[in-house]
């Protein structure tokens, strides 16, 4: 009777073990047309992923069970509407779960033009009983809205019990002197170089605005002998573009550190890259890695992915696994963005990506 027990017991274990974690062979990238993907593990067990492009003034999404297999569930949401403050440009949206419903935080230009601006984005919140929508705008405007144009919002439920938003200063009338402004003036490539910067500010609980002044969390390097201003600084000295971008950040913690990992470089070019940086505070200071870039193009060592980055971070059900899920392109998809997943880690205060990969490849889910 004892040996039943023992090997029914074994059984069960075996047989949870096989539920807990499944594998799927797939290649990158995915056949999802979405830049700046977002990837929601939904309390019903499934995969929803949001992003850029595909609905005309909104957002779609698209289901998976497994990471690999996505269905298209349609549009979910539609700004540019009669009761709408959103006029056009809908960008990196994301969803959150809480207490039975879903929060969508996306960037989208605003009706209101008081100052004849080109670029006037802000950040909006819309809310669903579902993942897959349809999402209702909260409120009659922006979540707020700091003086500036601002995207990218991405949002931290700390163990604190307090909320964060993080989000970026678009790069629009924001001429930043520093040493590669210089050099770039002394080369006859650009009159001035313009940036955008990484904030972080708390958010109020119920999502309805921001508790104080953001917090100015990430900037491009000042001087050219600093470790980052190389990579930070490709699509200037490429003679590319006039702008250097830090953006499109995604914030995760563990082991009491926060990793926000972030996108320089532009966003269009084959430049596009991702660094990450540490703090033991919510709001910083962070320092950049001297792992970074950690995410960028490989056809300099015979691959074929250029233009990677504004990524999000997701995980295998039993939570064992990390993923980061980012845009990218290839002489196949062209200038079309497409989506990569390559599975990532955390270790000994190092974050890691083993990407961009598009051999055949294992994930766990």
């Amino acid at each position: 009777m004892k040996r039943i027990l023992f090997l029914s017991l074994m059984a069960a274990l075996l047989l949870c073990s096989c539920k807990s974690e499944k594998q799927v062979e797939y290649s990158n990238p995915m056949d999802v047309k979405f830049g700046d993907p977002y990837v929601l593990l939904a309390s019903d067990g499934n995969y929803y992923m949001y992003g850029t492009g595909g609905v005309s003034d909104g957002f779609g999404c698209y289901k998976s069970e497994d990471l690999v297999h996505w269905e298209y569930q349609g549009a979910i949401y539609h700004g540019n509407t009669p009761d709408s403050w959103a006029l056009d440009c809908f960008w990196a949206p994301e969803v959150y779960e809480r207490d039975g419903k879903f929060y969508m935080f996306f960037s989208a230009n605003t009706k209101a033009d008081p100052y004849g601006d080109e670029e006037r984005f802000s950040i909006g919140v819309a809310v669903s009983d579902s993942p897959t929508g349809p999402f209702k705008e909260m409120g009659n405007g922006p979540l707020f809205q700091p003086g500036y144009p601002a995207i990218d919002a991405n949002v931290l439920f700390d163990d604190s019990g307090k909320c964060y938003l993080y989000f970026s200063r678009c790069c629009y009338k924001h001429p930043v002197e520093s040493e590669v402004a210089d050099w770039a003036r002394n080369q006859g490539l650009f009159e001035e170089i313009e940036e955008s910067w990484v904030y972080g500010v708390e958010l109020k609980p119920d999502f309805s605005g921001v508790i104080g002044e953001p917090v100015l969390l990430l900037c491009p390097p000042k001087t050219m002998d600093d470790a980052q201003a190389e990579w930070e600084s490709r699509s200037v000295t490429s003679g590319e573009v006039n702008r250097r971008w830090t953006e499109g950040s995604f914030i995760i913690k563990r082991d009491g550190v926060y990793y926000i990992m972030y996108s320089s470089n532009f966003y269009a070019g084959e430049n596009y890259a991702v660094g990450y940086a540490t703090s033991t505070s919510p709001l910083g200071p962070f320092e950049k890695s001297a792992d970074n870039p950690v995410l960028q193009k490989n056809t300099q060592d015979g691959g074929i992915v250029t233009g990677v980055g504004h990524n999000s971070i997701t995980r295998s059900h039993d939570g064992k696994h990390l993923y980061c899920v980012y845009h990218g392109r290839t002489a196949a998809t062209g200038d079309e963005r497409v989506v990569f997943i390559d599975e990532m880690e955390i270790k000994d205060g190092h974050l890691k990506v083993f990407g961009p990969n598009t051999d055949p490849q294992t994930l766990s889910y």
